[in-house]
Protein backbone atom coordinates (compact mmCIF):
# COMPACT_ATOMS: atom_id res chain seq x y z
CA UNK A 1 0.00 0.00 0.00
CA UNK A 2 1.47 3.33 -1.41
CA UNK A 3 1.04 6.47 1.37
CA UNK A 4 -1.24 8.37 -1.46
CA UNK A 5 -3.50 4.97 -0.88
CA UNK A 6 -3.33 5.06 2.95
CA UNK A 7 -4.43 8.80 3.32
CA UNK A 8 -7.67 7.56 1.21
CA UNK A 9 -8.46 5.83 3.73
CA UNK A 10 -11.56 7.46 6.27
CA UNK A 11 -10.94 7.53 9.78
CA UNK A 12 -14.48 6.68 11.65
CA UNK A 13 -15.33 8.51 14.74
CA UNK A 14 -13.87 6.62 17.44
CA UNK A 15 -15.89 5.79 20.51
CA UNK A 16 -14.66 6.26 24.05
CA UNK A 17 -14.54 4.17 27.02
CA UNK A 18 -17.94 4.94 27.51
CA UNK A 19 -19.60 4.63 24.38
CA UNK A 20 -19.73 8.56 23.32
CA UNK A 21 -19.37 9.87 19.87
CA UNK A 22 -17.08 12.93 19.46
CA UNK A 23 -18.75 15.98 17.63
CA UNK A 24 -17.61 19.05 16.14
CA UNK A 25 -20.20 22.27 15.96
CA UNK A 26 -19.44 25.43 15.09
CA UNK A 27 -15.60 24.87 14.65
CA UNK A 28 -15.62 23.40 18.44
CA UNK A 29 -14.93 19.65 19.02
CA UNK A 30 -17.09 18.63 21.94
CA UNK A 31 -16.82 15.01 24.03
CA UNK A 32 -20.32 13.66 23.37
CA UNK A 33 -23.55 14.86 21.29
CA UNK A 34 -25.20 15.46 24.32
CA UNK A 35 -22.40 18.09 25.58
CA UNK A 36 -22.97 19.57 22.24
CA UNK A 37 -26.66 19.54 22.28
CA UNK A 38 -26.34 21.51 25.36
CA UNK A 39 -24.25 24.13 23.75
CA UNK A 40 -26.48 24.27 21.32
CA UNK A 41 -29.06 24.79 23.88
CA UNK A 42 -27.11 27.52 25.48
CA UNK A 43 -26.46 29.49 21.96
CA UNK A 44 -30.31 30.20 21.44
CA UNK A 45 -30.50 30.99 24.99
CA UNK A 46 -28.30 33.59 24.38
CA UNK A 47 -29.49 34.70 20.94
CA UNK A 48 -33.18 35.08 23.42
CA UNK A 49 -31.30 36.84 25.86
CA UNK A 50 -31.62 34.09 28.77
CA UNK A 51 -28.20 33.78 28.83
CA UNK A 52 -25.51 36.44 29.20
CA UNK A 53 -22.58 34.65 28.38
CA UNK A 54 -20.99 31.13 28.86
CA UNK A 55 -17.54 29.81 28.57
CA UNK A 56 -16.85 26.22 27.93
CA UNK A 57 -14.62 23.96 29.62
CA UNK A 58 -14.00 26.32 33.01
CA UNK A 59 -10.99 25.15 34.97
CA UNK A 60 -10.70 24.93 38.58
CA UNK A 61 -7.63 24.14 40.31
CA UNK A 62 -7.72 22.19 43.55
CA UNK A 63 -4.86 23.62 45.99
CA UNK A 64 -4.25 22.25 49.23
CA UNK A 65 -1.76 24.01 51.93
CA UNK A 66 -0.60 25.99 49.03
CA UNK A 67 -0.35 22.43 47.22
CA UNK A 68 -1.74 22.18 43.34
CA UNK A 69 -3.31 18.51 43.85
CA UNK A 70 -4.53 18.63 40.29
CA UNK A 71 -8.13 20.45 38.96
CA UNK A 72 -11.43 20.15 37.76
CA UNK A 73 -12.77 21.04 33.85
CA UNK A 74 -16.59 21.58 34.05
CA UNK A 75 -18.31 21.69 30.63
CA UNK A 76 -19.88 25.43 30.67
CA UNK A 77 -19.87 28.27 33.18
CA UNK A 78 -23.27 30.04 32.06
CA UNK A 79 -23.87 33.46 32.91
CA UNK A 80 -28.04 34.27 33.36
CA UNK A 81 -29.35 37.29 32.19
CA UNK A 82 -30.58 37.20 36.34
CA UNK A 83 -27.02 37.27 37.06
CA UNK A 84 -26.64 34.10 38.13
CA UNK A 85 -23.33 32.32 37.28
CA UNK A 86 -23.75 28.29 37.34
CA UNK A 87 -21.41 25.49 36.73
CA UNK A 88 -22.93 22.74 34.46
CA UNK A 89 -21.17 19.45 33.60
CA UNK A 90 -22.74 17.24 31.07
CA UNK A 91 -22.66 13.57 32.53
CA UNK A 92 -23.68 10.47 30.89
CA UNK A 93 -21.44 8.73 33.43
CA UNK A 94 -20.57 9.58 36.73
CA UNK A 95 -17.13 7.97 37.86
CA UNK A 96 -15.70 7.40 41.22
CA UNK A 97 -12.62 10.22 40.19
CA UNK A 98 -15.58 12.52 38.92
CA UNK A 99 -17.63 12.58 42.28
CA UNK A 100 -14.36 13.01 44.27
CA UNK A 101 -13.24 16.10 42.01
CA UNK A 102 -16.46 17.47 42.22
CA UNK A 103 -17.10 17.88 46.04
CA UNK A 104 -13.47 18.84 46.57
CA UNK A 105 -14.81 21.65 44.30
CA UNK A 106 -17.82 22.94 45.95
CA UNK A 107 -16.43 22.76 48.65
CA UNK A 108 -13.32 24.90 47.77
CA UNK A 109 -15.35 27.40 45.88
CA UNK A 110 -18.35 26.87 47.63
CA UNK A 111 -20.33 26.49 44.41
CA UNK A 112 -22.94 24.09 43.15
CA UNK A 113 -21.92 21.91 39.99
CA UNK A 114 -25.13 21.52 38.34
CA UNK A 115 -25.49 17.65 36.15
CA UNK A 116 -27.47 17.23 33.30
Amino acid sequence: MTSQEFLKFELKPRRSKFGNIKIEIDGIKFDSKKEANYYSKLVLLQKSGEVTSFELQPKFDMIVNGVKCGFYKADFRVTWKSGSVKIIDVKGMKTPVYNLKKRIIEAMYGIKIIEV
